[in-house]
């Protein structure tokens, strides 16, 4: 937040969004969960809903309760990049959700998507959504080649490309049907904004869906005849369905259908763990998932 210039406008100050642990207390209202349940969370800013503090207080539906075996640094890692990639399925290629209790039913089904950025968090997660919303269409992504073992082996990606190759845009046409190119892009990274040939891995005759994850500049420009869609995770309440969004994890959970998009790296114990992991993402980190134990 300081490296980034935003503006501090209370005091005390408490971040953290993403987080896991053991439910203390619930209000009276409470129906999913009891004291002692094992949980992940979507924490909220503020100094007494944000997660880097040792209580927090959340809203029913922010809750997922995790399975017996997964640790809570796992369950720490699903938070927002779950989020972010239901909008990015439901928001920005405006798809059918079938996982998500009373979401929607209808809506675009491309033949095949290409994630660019699939090492990182969100990338990973949006292609365990795809797999699981749009099971007839092929995935492929774009990162470093030491990362695509695990996207094809683990996540179960069609094809994963190297993001700097200069043949990149004929490698993926040439992984479609008929070599036509791709019906849709999932941008997780922002890389639309320096890889602007990418745009030609469309399918010239095909819908042309181009979904951009917001980071926080400006949105990127995109050819002539791109439907460009931007998403993030704060425009949920769009999403038909969208209070049943945790219960929605819990149950992939449960069945094994979603698991932590990126191996973990747990980097130390309270504040000075925070400082270890904000280093070292000052130093460039790809392809894992930093967890700091409160």
């Amino acid at each position: 937040m300081i490296d980034q210039g935003h503006r501090f406008t209370s005091w005390p100050l408490v971040p953290g969004l993403d987080g896991a642990g053991v439910v203390d207390q619930v209000g009276a209202a409470v129906e999913r969960f009891s004291p002692g349940d094992r949980v992940a969370a979507l924490f909220a800013p503020g100094d007494r809903s944000a997660s880097y503090q040792e209580f927090s207080v959340v809203k029913e539906t922010s809750v997922a309760k995790i399975p017996d075996a997964w640790s809570f640094e796992s369950a720490a890692s699903l938070g927002v990049s779950y989020l972010t990639a239901v909008m990015a399925l439901g928001g920005g290629l405006q798809s059918p959700l079938p996982f998500l209790e009373n979401g929607p039913t209808t809506g675009f089904v491309p033949s095949s998507v290409l994630v660019l950025g699939g090492s990182s968090a969100l990338g990973a997660a949006v292609v365990q959504l795809l797999r699981l919303s749009l099971p007839g269409s092929r995935v492929f992504t774009t990162s470093s080649p030491k990362h695509h073992a695990y996207q094809k082996q683990v996540l179960g990606v069609d094809q994963a490309f190297p993001r700097e190759s200069p043949s990149l845009v004929d490698d993926v046409k040439s992984a479609t049907e008929g070599g036509c190119g791709v019906d849709a892009i999932i941008d997780a990274v922002g890389a639309g904004a320096t890889q602007s040939k990418i745009f030609e891995a469309f399918n010239k005759d095909g819908p042309k869906r181009y979904a951009q994850v917001w980071t926080g500049d400006d949105e990127i420009r995109v050819p002539d005849g791109v439907d460009s869609v931007l998403f993030r995770s704060r425009d949920l309440p769009q999403i038909q369905g969208h209070e049943n969004v945790m219960k929605a994890l819990q149950g992939l959970l449960e069945d094994g259908k979603y698991r932590p998009p990126l191996p973990l790296r747990v980097v130390g114990r309270g504040l000075p763990g925070l400082k270890e992991g904000l280093d070292i993402i000052r130093g460039g980190v790809s392809g894992e998932k930093l967890v700091v134990n409160l």
